[in-house]
């Protein structure tokens, strides 16, 4: 039983998202809610000008004929649509909105494996059947780090192939039990007759306990209909992700890397990859996308944070972990084509090739570019536990590490209060997670002109990445450094006792983060107006800006 409640509890998600506010990250604590009071920031900012901000979106892709989207889409102007040549001499033929690291020729990547799974698959040839005792100590770290490669490949693949089929197990039980709460209703009102029914057939007893602990979450269920179709929903999702491990993530004789058609051995490699920056699956990358630059007053769905904003589609991220090689490119191409932030809502706990990641970094750093990193959604702490991409270069000074001064790692807020204030899958750190922002029930785009709340540090970064595009489009004068330490100095510090995530223990909410705050649009800007700027390239900027004045 307590299985099939484990999977009540994931229908319900969808719900209970459903029961905070749909633009409750725009609203603040005197409106009930820990958002980042927007409309009141666009009040301070009313009568100044601005300049439009291009933020860059590496993820899974971006519709950018979006309903919400389609006019806040950045066009590169020095490339001829479709003519099949790189007009403006930058190594990418007709990107346009864009570049997909993850396509080609042949097609688009979909799914992809996980990396430790490619790290074990590198190494296996090589110590499948290694003697420990004949190494040496050079071989012996890597035979070390194989054999933990190998114990978590075919342990989650184990484990995600007994999980699929517990599944479907379930499936059958928890329909079969639908279908006997419906017989016995015979037609009547589910929520008038629960009480009254004769609970002595097993199945029936079940389907009222699953009903009456939704409705105690504060669920709500109309019909048997809507339970079933809840139901079958989160059967299909739940299918889909094991059999992803299954058969894709975890699986190293998967390999969908000839779609690209790239030599993958050569890290340095940029020039692959195609035009199409939506590719067979862009929920993700357009729910982030509309976090950000969602038009705004246009009474369609929902408002973005940002007003003078173009988005970059540079799609990175398959249904799978992100490859070293393509995030550095990916980030370089930002970088290059006039990108002012970028967000990044991807991560993983192993990486191939940190140090062309690290460059592309430096890169960006050295060029006043904003990087805006989701903390992650494993409930860890990322001062103890690995996460990448990161701000810390694997080749660090004399005494101490070297970072990224241009790096905000944003960790995920609930919009409850109290011990709830933490959302309980994210990530934090004292030393490595920066700055707390919305993350759970936040409402945006999906492709096809759908909207719907997701959850996780994916949608916490973007609320910073709007945030951060609000600083430089208003102050274009501000250095990326300049508005990193704004956001987390003007961040709001929520004095609460709260749960650390993924467990009961408690510890006070400021302890999770380096800023112990969360941020806050209004004294982001309203701060920002005390500060001389420092970008040394905003005059060069501000020659291909367009100024517009808020009315």
């Amino acid at each position: 039983m307590r299985n099939i409640f484990t999977l009540l509890s994931l229908l319900i998600t969808g719900v209970l998202l459903a029961q905070a506010p749909t633009d409750w990250i725009h609203l603040s604590s005197d409106q009930g809610y820990n958002g980042v009071a927007t409309e009141q920031a666009y009040r301070y900012l009313k009568g100044k000008t601005a300049n439009t901000v291009v933020v860059a979106i590496i993820d899974s892709g971006v519709d950018i004929e979006h309903e919400d989207l389609k006019n806040n889409i950045w066009v590169n102007k020095g490339e001829i649509p479709e003519n099949g040549i790189d007009d403006d001499g930058n190594g990418y033929i007709d990107d346009i909105n864009g570049w997909n690291f993850i396509g080609g020729p042949k097609g688009n990547v979909n799914h992809d494996t996980y990396e430790v799974t490619r790290l074990y698959k590198k190494l296996k040839y090589k110590y499948e059947d290694a003697n420990e005792s004949q190494l040496s100590k050079t071989q012996l770290i890597e035979y070390k780090n194989f054999k933990k490669y190998e114990e978590e490949v075919l342990s989650k693949r184990e484990k995600a192939i007994t999980s699929l089929n517990n599944i479907k197990d379930s499936e059958k039980r928890v329909l079969s039990a639908i279908s006997a709460l419906e017989k016995a209703l015979d037609g009547r009102d589910l929520n008038e007759n629960l009480d009254s029914l004769d609970l002595s057939d097993p199945e029936v007893d079940m389907a009222v306990q699953m009903v009456k602990r939704a409705q105690a979450d504060g669920a709500q269920i109309p019909t048997v209909e809507n339970l079933r179709t809840e139901v079958l929903d989160q059967f299909v999702g739940a299918k889909d992700h094991y059999s992803g491990q299954k058969d894709f993530s975890y699986n190293p004789d998967f390999d969908p890397r000839p779609l690209i058609g790239d030599d993958y051995s050569n890290g340095n490699e940029m020039y692959y990859g195609n035009n199409d920056v939506e590719g067979p699956d862009a929920l993700h990358g357009t729910h982030v996308a509309g976090i950000v630059a969602a038009e705004r007053g246009n009474d369609l769905g929902m408002d973005g944070i940002a007003d003078h904003v173009e988005i970059m589609s540079i799609r990175t991220v398959p249904n799978g972990d992100e490859r070293d090689k393509d995030v550095a490119n990916a980030i370089r191409y930002a970088v290059d084509n006039g990108a002012s932030i970028i967000n990044m809502s991807f991560g993983k706990g192993f990486s191939w090739d940190k140090e062309i990641v690290d460059a592309a970094v430096k890169h960006a750093t050295k060029n006043d570019v904003l990087l805006i990193h989701a903390a992650g959604n494993s409930a860890q702490n990322n001062d103890t536990t690995d996460n990448f991409p990161n701000d810390t270069y694997s080749k660090g000074g004399l005494f101490k590490p070297k970072y990224s001064k241009n790096w905000i790692e944003v960790g995920a807020l609930s919009y409850k209060k109290g011990e709830d204030l933490s959302a309980t899958f994210s990530n934090y750190g004292a030393e490595n997670v920066d700055i707390f922002a919305p993350g759970v029930a936040v409402y945006s785009t999906l492709p096809d002109n759908q909207y719907r709340p997701l959850q996780g540090t994916s949608m916490a970064a973007p609320v910073v990445a709007g945030v951060a595009a609000l600083l430089r489009s208003y102050y274009p004068s501000l250095s990326a450094t300049q508005v990193k330490d704004l956001l987390l100095s003007s961040s709001v510090k929520l004095n609460e006792t709260v749960k650390v995530p993924g467990t009961d223990d408690k510890m006070p909410f400021s302890k999770l983060s380096v800023s112990g705050g969360t941020v806050n649009a209004f004294k982001a800007v309203s701060s920002a107006a005390t500060v001389k700027g420092k970008s040394k390239k905003y005059k060069k900027k501000m020659k291909n800006k367009v100024n517009v004045t808020r009315a």
